[in-house]
């Protein structure tokens, strides 16, 4: 009776698809809105009469809150259920982009996009535990959270799509008001099909900690975002240096010697856990920053729209959702470590093909590098997910999965910014290069000023070959680490209580 009762504390009674298509449609909705805002910028910008450096905020100010809170949510979710924590976090996130629709200023509409951020934040944690309780089979849970995980690259996907959509048609207002229908259906299907779960643990929140970490999570995005604009030596960006090693070395004193603590810094002595922190940040990095800078290059040499250029993706956003149940299986089959490296490596293959850009490319030429790009993510992102639930207890899965997901927002936000620098500073260098190798320094300005504009266009088209070839290198690296180090089998049966095993092998 008590290995019973303990494994009905565990599992969830609610129908385990059913479950997962529900927060599918959560995560989805709050991936959009990472993304789907930038394409209403301009538009925003002349409404309120703000420049670009002060719309940017618009964008920050979501991915800070949004970094800040989702370790936060993980942990309030095993103190407190994560049902309960995902359906408030919906009907806020409801409510919050209403009103950022209806902002009248730049202020209000900042405010709003920062608490779009934080209610979001619960929605990735408390999903991704209600998936890992809510599939008793091993080799089903990890199905479920590969095709789950594939729903991060997806909304990136769609995000620029619906944006330009929605701002051309009708108004930037709107790249907010269609989270409402969407919110709603959402929260019908969370009454409807998420089963309440229980605690997981049990104690007083760490609200101290929380506001230490709050402080390390903002100084580090907030340099890494705007870093680049600011100058990285400049003195706003050494103050973010000061202030996430300092609060950095009070979290790591404050919460090892607290008993519930955020971030339980013993996961870093896990191997699994380190390994699967570091693929993910290496990957979201790689992702992030190719989906921002393959946009660029479209508008600006092929002259695409927008819009235009963000059907390049459509390749991507097919390959991966289909790739990720098939790495969930390949990983029940192999030792996931493989399964990781050669979806690394695929998806190193497919950047390293976008080194080679040309301003004659059409859009067919970008099919097969997007096709391997992000089929490797979604053979990789399955087992990668997976193992972040089956290497700790199940009663520390809402910390594992707040972690995780942090380390992803870290890593995308470093990926747009590293590979940002590189492009500039490559552009530099190679102007000079290029001139060079011209032989036209030390002749006529008139001559110079001619070729100027060529050298330019080669210097560019060039710096955009390298960055791409520092992200392959990256995603390559990533499955190195994955292969000498992800230490784990899909099978893995440690984290999962004996009785829940003995229940789920029974039928029960």
């Amino acid at each position: 009776m008590e290995g019973t009762a303990a494994a009905k504390a565990h599992r969830l009674t609610g129908h385990p698809w059913l479950v997962l298509t529900t927060v599918m449609v959560g995560t989805l909705l709050i991936g959009l809105d990472r993304t789907v805002v930038n394409l209403a910028l301009p538009k925003v910008m002349s409404d309120f009469g703000i420049t670009v450096e002060t719309a940017a905020w618009i964008a920050t100010a979501y991915i800070i809150s949004n970094a800040i809170f989702v370790p936060v949510f993980g942990k309030l979710g095993d103190l407190l259920g994560n049902r309960v924590i995902y359906f408030w976090s919906f009907i806020g996130f409801i409510i919050v982009s209403m009103l950022a629709g209806l902002s009248w200023d730049f202020n209000s509409l900042l405010v709003f996009r920062v608490l779009q951020g934080l209610v979001g934040a619960a929605v990735y944690p408390t999903a991704m535990s209600l998936i890992a309780k809510s599939f008793a089979d091993p080799k089903a849970r990890a199905q479920a959270l590969g095709i789950w995980s594939s729903s991060f690259a997806i909304s990136a996907v769609i995000g620029p799509l619906l944006g330009g959509y929605l701002v051309d048609n009708f108004s930037w207002r709107w790249v907010f008001f269609i989270n409402l229908p969407i919110g709603i259906a959402g929260l019908i299907m969370t009454l409807l099909f998420l089963p309440h779960d229980r605690p997981e643990e049990r104690g007083t929140f760490d609200w101290f900690g929380a506001v230490l970490l709050s402080v390390v999570i903002s100084s580090l995005v907030l340099v890494v975002d705007r870093g680049q604009d600011w100058g990285w030596l400049s003195s706003a960006s050494i103050l973010c240096y000061l202030l996430t090693l300092v609060f950095g070395v009070f979290v790591y004193l404050w919460e090892t010697r607290h008993t519930h603590p955020i971030i339980d810094f013993k996961f870093f002595r896990n191997p699994v856990i380190v390994s699967v922190l570091a693929v993910s940040f290496i990957s979201f990095g790689g992702m992030m920053g190719a989906m921002l800078l393959l946009p660029v290059f479209a508008q600006t040499f092929l002259h695409y729209t927008a819009t235009q250029s963000g059907y390049l993706f459509v390749p991507m956003a097919l390959a991966l959702p289909l790739f990720a149940p098939l790495g969930a299986k390949l990983a029940n089959s192999f030792n996931p470590r493989y399964t990781v490296s050669f979806g690394m490596a695929l998806s190193a293959l497919g950047l390293y093909l976008l080194m080679h850009l040309d301003p004659t490319m059409t859009s067919l030429d970008f099919v097969l590098p997007l096709v391997l790009f992000g089929a490797g993510l979604g053979l990789g992102m399955a087992p990668l997910t997976n193992a972040a639930t089956t290497a700790v207890p199940l009663h520390e899965v809402g910390m594992s999965s707040g972690l995780l997901n942090l380390t992803r927002n870290i890593g995308g936000a470093f990926g747009i910014a590293i590979f940002s620098t590189i492009l500039v500073n490559a552009t530099n260098a190679n102007v000079l290069s290029v001139a060079q190798h011209s032989h036209i320094l030390g002749t006529t300005p008139t001559i110079l000023a001619e070729a100027q504009a060529l050298i330019i266009l080669k210097a560019d088209l060039l710096a955009y070959g390298t960055v791409f070839g520092y992200a392959a290198a990256a995603m390559f690296i990533g499955g190195l680490i994955a292969l000498f180090f992800l230490r784990t089998t899909n099978t893995d049966e440690k984290a999962i209580p004996p009785e829940l095993l003995a229940e789920a092998a029974a039928g029960g």
